[in-house]
C-alpha cells in the first residue's frame, strides 16, 4: 500500500516535471526546426467555415515522452527494487510499449508511412499478447484487437484533456480488476500510469498547452488494451468478453462511428478526417470543457461495467447495455455521415464576397470580428450608388 502511495506520486510528479520541461523545449525547437513538434491548427473547410474542434492552436507534441517514460521509470524502479515485481508477462507488456511508443514520437517528428506505423503496433502486439492462455488463433485475434484499440486511442487526442481524462478512468478500473485476478505487477503499473496520465493532465486540461501526440496516444492505448487481454485471457468467454468491451467502449463508439459514417458517406475509412465524435461534440455546440467531461463521464459508465462484470456484481449480459449505447453512435453516423468528398477537378463553389452598405461597415476580405472598419469614402458619400 505505501509503496502504491509512494509509486503513484513520484509518476505524477515526474510527468508534471518532464510535461513542462519538454513544452519549453519544444517551443524553442519548433519555432527554429519546424513544424515537427507542433500540431497543425484546424483548417478552413474550402466549401465552409472552420471545423471547431478540440484544438484550433498549435501545441507542442511531446507530452507523450513525459507519460511513457514516467510510467517506464517508476514501474521499472519498482521491479528493480523487488517492492512491486511486473513479472515476465507484464514485463514484456512495457518493452512492447515502449516500442510502440517510439514508433509513435518518430511519426510525430517524421512523414512516417502509416504503414510502418502499424507494422509497428502489430509486431509490439503479437509480443504481448498470452499465447500460452489464449492459444495461437485466439492469441492473432488478440493482437488485432489491440492494433485497433491502439488506434482508435489516437483519435482521442484530438481535443484538450480527452486522452488524459478516458485513460485515467480506464487504468484506475483495469488496476482494480489486475488486483481482482491477484495479478499485482500489472495492478502496481495501470497505477502508476494513471497517475502519470494525471500528472499530464495538468498540462493538458483545457485549453492545453501540450498535446500527447502519437507517443502518448499510442502508449497509453497499447498498455491499456494488452492489460485488458491479460486480465481476462483466462475468464470464461462470455464474462471476458463483456467487461473487455465495457471497459474499451468509448473508443469502440468512436470507431464504429468513424467506419460507419465514411462508408456511407463514400470516404476512405484510413483517411484521417474531423468526423471523430470529439469533433461531432464540438460542432454540437459542446466547449472543449464539455466535451472532456462528456468523453470522461462515458468512460466512467463503461469503466464502471467492466469492473462490476469482473468482481462478480453484475453478470455478462450487463455489457448489452453498453453495446445498445455504441450500436446509438454507430447508428447516428448512419443517419448524418458528413459531407461527401469532392470529386476529382471540380473546385468548391466561392461565395460572392458582400457589397458593403452605405454608413456600414466593410465586409470583405479585410474584415474580421471586432474590427469596426469604415466604408469607403466614395461609398459613404454616395458617389457610388449600391445596386
Amino acid at each position: 500500500m505505501l509503496y502504491g502511495i509512494a509509486a503513484a506520486t513520484a509518476a505524477l510528479l515526474l510527468t508534471a516535471a518532464l510535461t513542462a520541461l519538454l513544452r519549453s523545449l519544444a517551443l524553442r525547437l519548433g519555432a527554429a526546426g519546424g513544424p515537427g513538434l507542433l500540431s497543425a491548427p484546424t483548417r478552413p473547410r474550402p466549401s465552409g467555415p472552420p471545423v471547431p474542434s478540440g484544438r484550433e492552436r498549435r501545441v507542442p507534441l511531446l507530452g507523450g515522452i513525459a507519460v511513457a517514460g514516467a510510467t517506464a521509470l517508476v514501474g521499472c524502479a519498482g521491479d528493480w527494487t523487488g517492492a512491486a515485481p511486473l513479472g515476465p508477462e507484464t514485463g514484456r507488456l512495457l518493452v512492447a510499449a515502449l516500442v510502440v511508443a517510439l514508433a509513435g514520437l518518430a511519426a510525430d517528428l517524421l512523414p512516417v508511412p502509416p504503414v510502418l506505423r502499424l507494422t509497428a503496433v502489430a509486431g509490439a502486439a503479437v509480443l504481448a499478447v498470452p499465447y500460452d492462455a489464449l492459444g495461437v488463433p485466439g492469441g492473432v485475434l488478440a493482437a488485432g484487437w489491440i492494433v485497433l484499440v491502439t488506434h482508435a486511442f489516437r483519435s482521442l487526442d484530438q481535443s484538450d484533456g480527452v486522452l488524459g481524462t478516458v485513460g485515467v478512468v480506464t487504468a484506475f478500473a483495469l488496476s482494480g480488476c489486475a488486483a481482482a485476478e491477484v495479478m499485482d505487477g500489472l495492478a502496481a503499473l495501470l497505477s502508476v500510469l494513471a497517475a502519470a496520465l494525471t500528472g499530464f493532465l495538468m498540462h493538458a486540461w483545457p485549453p492545453a498547452r501540450i498535446a500527447a501526440g502519437r507517443c502518448g496516444s499510442q502508449f497509453a492505448g497499447f498498455v491499456l488494451a494488452s492489460a485488458v487481454v491479460l486480465v481476462h485471457a483466462e475468464r470464461p468467454a462470455g464474462p471476458g468478453f463483456g467487461a473487455a468491451f465495457a471497459l474499451t467502449a468509448v473508443v469502440s463508439a468512436d470507431a464504429v462511428l468513424v467506419l460507419v459514417s465514411r462508408r456511407r458517406a463514400g470516404r476512405p475509412v484510413l483517411r484521417s478526417a474531423p468526423d471523430h465524435l470529439v469533433h461531432r461534440l464540438r460542432r454540437a455546440g459542446l466547449t472543449r470543457q464539455g466535451v472532456m467531461v462528456v468523453m470522461g463521464l462515458a468512460a466512467f459508465a463503461g469503466a464502471l461495467v467492466g469492473l462490476s462484470i469482473d468482481l462478480g456484481w453484475l453478470g455478462a449480459r450487463a455489457a448489452l447495455w453498453v453495446a445498445g449505447a455504441v450500436l446509438l453512435v454507430g447508428a447516428a453516423g448512419a443517419l448524418r455521415p458528413g459531407p461527401r468528398p469532392r470529386r476529382p477537378g471540380v473546385r468548391p463553389r466561392s461565395r460572392p464576397h458582400a457589397i458593403p452598405a452605405p454608413g456600414g461597415p466593410a465586409t470583405g476580405a479585410a474584415h474580421r470580428p471586432g474590427n469596426l472598419l469604415r466604408p469607403p469614402a466614395d461609398v459613404a458619400n454616395g458617389a457610388v450608388k449600391v445596386p
